[in-house]
């Protein structure tokens, strides 16, 4: 489903993606681990044409994102949604307004449908009857599950997470996880996120590619991963520190 061929891609003097390839199956759920500042947040905004390569292809369904005129990519981003790592919420808008965003721009439903719609999006993330809520009045956690209910509402193809566990409590944490993977089994959806959370990693993803230096150093099946005795696996999974080959001052 999506294919991603000797993507390089330099920031300022940084070298960021070098090389990298890997490809997703329909169905799949998938989670990219890396260092902190490692690309794996450019390398989502490559999937869906936030960014355009230096030199390699990422091609969805068979079209090179590259090629595709504005209208092209609008429709191909269409089979995405994506939980950003904020949430992304309009802190003016109530969480009815901010679930519905797209269904109203898009005016493909009706008033009733698109009410319908929203309820449906928040019952499936647990946070039903809070559509009247306004952003200020919501937890860490509720604020994702808000952006996971605007990120499924459309019935994408393709569910994107940025650091879906970050800035959380272990409990909410772990109810996020739940969800995306809740989402992904209910709405046969493909679910592809990263992220350095080890525990994340290991309840929502059935295969896990890691990105190092620039490239995939890594892919295979979660638990074989995370039980890897490669020394850079391992030493990322497990918060291995490497040692020093100076000494401090």
């Amino acid at each position: 489903m999506i294919e991603v061929r000797d993507l390089h891609k330099t920031l300022g003097t940084q070298r960021v993606l070098c090389g990298t390839t890997f490809s997703i199956e329909e169905g799949e759920a998938v989670v990219i681990i890396g260092r902190s500042g490692g690309g794996k947040s450019v390398l989502l905004k490559h999937l869906i044409g936030l960014m355009t390569p230096d030199s390699g292809k990422v091609l969805v369904n068979g079209e090179d994102l590259a090629c595709l005129n504005e209208r092209s990519l609008l429709r191909v981003r269409r089979q995405f949604g994506m939980l950003f790592q904020t949430a992304a919420l309009f802190d003016s808008l109530s969480v009815f307004d901010n679930v519905s965003f797209l269904l109203r721009r898009e005016r493909r439903q009706t008033d009733g449908e698109i009410r319908r719609l929203v309820s449906e999006a928040l019952d499936m993330v647990e946070l039903a009857g809070i559509e009247q809520k306004m952003p200020g009045e919501l937890s860490g956690g509720m604020r994702k599950r808000v952006g996971l209910a605007r990120a499924i509402i459309h019935r994408p193809a393709v569910v994107l997470y940025d650091e879906p566990t970050t800035g959380l409590d272990p409990i909410a944490a772990a109810r996020i996880d739940q969800l995306i993977r809740r989402v992904w089994g209910h709405l046969k959806v493909t679910s592809i996120a990263v992220t350095h959370d080890m525990k994340s990693a290991r309840t929502i993803s059935d295969r896990i590619l890691m990105l190092h230096e620039g490239e995939i150093y890594a892919s295979g099946p979660t638990a074989d991963i995370l039980s890897s005795s490669d020394p850079v696996l391992n030493h990322f999974v497990n918060g291995i520190a490497e040692p020093r080959t100076a000494p401090i001052n």
